[in-house]
């Protein structure tokens, strides 16, 4: 039996990247999905984001699985089209257990620098839409009478400054904050909530040439792996970035009974980056 089994998760940012690896890793052990994603780019963010074939790609692998899966293109900043998602899951499967509030973009400048359009963007989307996605789920987890689990994907940057990406950042804490009042209120309701707090993730959201240049600001057009020592230097542990799988453990953990009395903790997959 898996360790999810019969289980109903909502995934945001499902089409690819950490979003896709949390959905099929919970469809691994046993539960279903409702997945969305905006499936399209972002303002004020320079690399492209997923398409419907992305979210297409996501459906295939969970239904690879022999787990059912329903799938939205959703942005996460509109709650009543989050709001819609959920109810659609909840009348397909027949319920909610657990939220994955994981869709999220990265843009970077000097905090003297950011636009407001910039600014906007980035706390709309990494902290409104987490909230969006909590917030769409509550009810039916309150009125279910069963508990559940909510997975905020926060950041090392929710713990601790990473320079250039004040926004980002603030944003992150943000999600820190929210996770930790979250647990406090819903406590009484067995809802446990709890954030991850992530290194680098080999994902799209780091590999791009924005993020090469910000490592190798010397070389004109830098790639990936003329930025890996840099990457390297915010980790402890000798690597450059974790892979999406190893935070996707982390989110099962979370969502499954193993953690049934865990809520309100900020768990980093960051590779020793607090210890530095």
């Amino acid at each position: 039996m898996g360790r999810v089994e019969g289980k109903v998760a909502l995934v945001t940012g499902a089409a690819r990247g950490q979003g896709r690896s949390h959905a099929r890793r919970l469809a691994e052990e046993g539960a279903d999905i409702i997945a969305i994603d905006v499936c399209g780019d972002v303002e004020t963010v320079e690399y492209a984001g997923a398409t419907l074939e992305d979210l297409k790609e996501t459906v295939a692998q969970v239904e690879a699985l022999d787990r059912r899966i329903l799938s939205r293109q959703v942005d996460t900043r509109d709650f009543a089209g989050v709001t819609q998602a959920v109810q659609d899951g909840v009348a397909e499967f027949g319920g909610i257990d657990v939220v994955v509030a994981n869709a999220g973009i990265l843009t970077m400048a000097r905090c003297w620098e950011i636009t407001d359009e910039q600014w906007d963007t980035i706390l709309d989307v990494n902290l409104k839409g987490v909230w969006h996605a909590a917030k769409a789920a509550i009810p039916t987890l309150i009125d279910q009478g069963r508990g559940g689990s909510i997975i905020m994907t926060s950041s090392i940057a929710g713990l601790g400054p990473l320079a250039g990406m004040a926004h980002y950042g603030a944003a992150k804490h943000g999600v820190t904050g929210l996770a930790r009042t979250m647990a406090n209120e819903l406590a009484e309701y067995s809802i446990r909530v709890n954030s991850v707090h992530p290194t680098s993730v080999h994902t799209p959201m780091i590999d791009n040439p924005t993020l090469y240049q910000a490592f190798r600001p010397d070389l004109e057009n830098p790639t990936l792996e003329d930025a890996k020592a840099g990457f390297a230097t915010l980790n402890k542990l000798p690597i450059p970035w974790v892979e999406a799988i190893d935070v996707s453990n982390a989110v099962l953990y979370l969502a499954s009974d193993d953690a049934r009395y865990v809520t309100g903790v900020q768990l980093p997959v960051d590779a020793g980056w607090t210890q530095r």
